[in-house]
């Protein structure tokens, strides 16, 4: 049990005028965290959430694609837009045009293990100088009004871990909370997040400090409050196809018991809401090609999912694709099939 229990002011996370007891945060993902999806997400309970992360020589630029992930709605607040880049002047330039945007608050991305990223100079090549990082911080944190976080890992590799000074030396900057991915740049996605680090952190940083790394279920949300004096969990790729998540987690926190994982309904359903989000925000082309990434998750377990997503991802109209969700939705209701959980019959039957 973390010796920061006992202190109160912990588990409450204030960024700017947000004000959240054990947020739960959607974390930015490329190619995942869209318009649609952070919508769903919101829906579905999560606190904050993020866009995928932008190149900040591309937004000064003007480049749709890049302009495009800046677009951003009331119903999605809170929502933070994330920047990556190198250079200062670049980096301060695309912050007043994320200000402009009308996002809540800024995240700069000093965590991103891509080669190409890292290559670029961007991303966790910071790691290699916290004095660089934390001045990168600040300049873009003075540029503008709305809040500015970090997110970042612990280290390059084991033996280079910065995770101590680098909180040390963002606590005297402007920045208003600091996102800890709880692996190093060399572990990449693998291996297991060391969250005993947000403890070391918490002595050099007072202000809100989110935990980012293996929370794939409630429990472990619950775990991570429980164990650790981290304001607030940022949750990736467990949303993946399950932002349901979200739901289920605030109740593990707020009643101190899991609920059931969501029925078949609940998923179809909730596919659909995201397949017309996405067709009404990206045009119908692009919105079914994109979707097809999402089929996996929202019928993984399902009886005959497979054969399921294999027709849905050759299909190329909009109604044959909802008409054969519903379908199957119905197959499965006539065979008594209502949760994953089933003991499902032979295919045969």
């Amino acid at each position: 049990m973390s010796i920061y229990r006992n202190w109160n002011q912990y588990n409450k996370m204030k960024i700017g005028k947000i004000e959240i007891n054990k947020g739960l945060l959607l974390a930015p993902m490329e190619g995942v965290t869209d318009l649609s999806f952070r919508i769903i997400c919101r829906r579905l309970g999560a606190d904050i959430v993020y866009t995928e992360f932008i190149a900040s020589e591309a937004l000064i630029r003007d480049v749709k694609k890049s302009l495009d992930k800046m677009k951003i709605m009331d119903e999605e607040r809170p929502v933070a837009v994330q920047i990556f880049g190198s250079n200062v002047n670049s980096m301060v330039q695309s912050a007043k045009m994320v200000e402009d945007s009308g996002a809540d608050f800024l995240d700069i991305n000093f965590g991103c293990w891509v080669k190409k990223v890292v290559n670029n100079d961007s991303g966790a090549a910071f790691l290699k100088d916290p004095h660089r990082l934390a001045d990168m911080a600040d300049a873009v944190a003075s540029s503008v009004t709305i809040p500015v976080t970090a997110k970042t890992r612990l280290g390059w590799d084991s033996d280079s871990i910065v995770i101590e000074e680098t909180s040390r030396l963002l606590e005297q900057t402007k920045i208003a909370g600091l996102t800890v991915h709880c692996r190093t740049r060399q572990m990449g996605m693998k291996g297991d997040a060391d969250w005993s680090w947000i403890d070391r952190i918490r002595p050099h940083f007072s202000k809100a400090l989110i935990l980012n790394g293996d929370v794939r279920t409630p429990v472990d949300a619950q775990r991570a409050f429980d164990s650790t004096s981290c304001d607030a969990v940022m949750i990736g790729r467990a949303a993946i196809g399950n932002p349901f998540i979200f739901f289920r987690t605030r109740q593990m926190l707020d009643n101190g018991s899991v609920t059931a994982e969501p029925t078949i309904d609940e998923r179809i359903g909730i596919c659909l809401q995201h397949f017309g989000l996405d067709i009404e925000f990206k045009g119908l082309q692009r919105g079914i090609l994109e979707f097809r990434k999402h089929y996996a998750g929202y019928l993984k377990g399902m009886f005959s999912a497979s054969a399921v997503r294999q027709k849905l991802v050759l299909m190329t109209d909009k109604n044959e694709i909802e008409e054969t969700l519903r379908s199957y939705l119905d197959s499965l209701h006539k065979h008594n099939i209502t949760s994953i959980d089933y003991d499902y019959p032979s295919e045969n039957a």
